[in-house]
């Protein structure tokens, strides 16, 4: 069995990483390079960076701190935030990031994948998606609406049909954030998590809500996602790496120990 991926998320405005409960209350909290460097050191599996606010500011994300994080780590790095077009796509990946995550962008023009995909490899696109509880409707009979620009803006877009028209363009995973779960460290959102993984056969990060190592555990036993994205538990210091991949292993999770 492939062991299950933690991976810490830098959500970066301004140039520093911030943290917020339910896309908003943001503060920084760090520097972006120093957090990768350290969470690469403590045993991170992969690293995420997101521009939180390059797609709502409508500018371009900033690649001289991407090419910064990059650097410092030795670890598959994906990047986020502000990518509109192939040739964006290409200028992450020359900056030393190994994926490429779209998402505003994707859901207006859903050929931005299947273009990335044509150009560089599905391997490389990772389909980042904001989903918010609304209830079943004629519109969203998942339950689930995508939205974007950072989670401001609802898209009237059902997420299940969402997540399976992004496989067949040739996304090869796809990073699935709760709203209503983000931030709040009381355990991920459990009833998207499993429908879309269930639902489509690429890779799904679990991402919003992880504050005890019982809750990735959860998420990727119950929740069948193949990882975890991780930040407040680990950002304010709660837990390290090591002890969320210890505690997970205990529990009969297949994971990947450095020390």
């Amino acid at each position: 069995m492939l062991s299950k991926r933690i991976i810490p998320c830098l959500d970066v405005r301004g140039g520093k990483t911030t943290k917020g409960v339910k896309f908003a209350g943001n503060v920084d909290i760090g520097d972006p390079v120093d957090m990768g460097r350290f969470y690469y050191e403590q045993g991170a599996d992969e690293i995420v960076f997101y521009d939180i606010t390059a797609s709502s500011d409508a500018r371009e994300i900033m690649i001289d701190v991407v090419e910064r994080v990059a650097a410092a780590i030795f670890i598959p790095f994906s990047v986020g935030g502000g990518i509109r077009t192939v040739e964006d796509i290409r200028r992450v990946l020359l900056a030393g990031a190994e994926k490429v995550s779209v998402n505003s962008a994707a859901v207006k023009k859903p050929d931005l994948i299947q273009e990335g995909a044509r150009a560089f490899g599905s391997q490389c696109i990772v389909l980042g998606m904001d989903v918010l509880r609304v209830g079943p409707s004629e519109q969203i009979p998942c339950g689930y609406e995508v939205y974007i620009n950072g989670g401001r803006t609802p898209m009237g877009l059902d997420a299940l049909w969402w997540a399976k028209r992004a496989e067949e363009l040739g996304a090869g995973e796809i990073c699935l954030n709760s709203i209503d779960a983000d931030g709040t460290q009381d355990g991920y959102e459990m009833r998207v998590t499993p429908m879309i993984s269930q639902a489509v056969s690429i890779p799904v990060i679990a991402s919003g809500g992880a504050g005890r190592p019982e809750h990735l555990t959860r998420v990727v036993t119950e929740g069948l996602a193949d990882a975890a994205l991780i930040a407040s538990m680990t950002h304010y210091g709660t837990y390290n790496i090591q002890e969320i991949k210890r505690a997970m292993a205990a529990a009969g999770v297949p994971v990947r120990l450095t020390w």
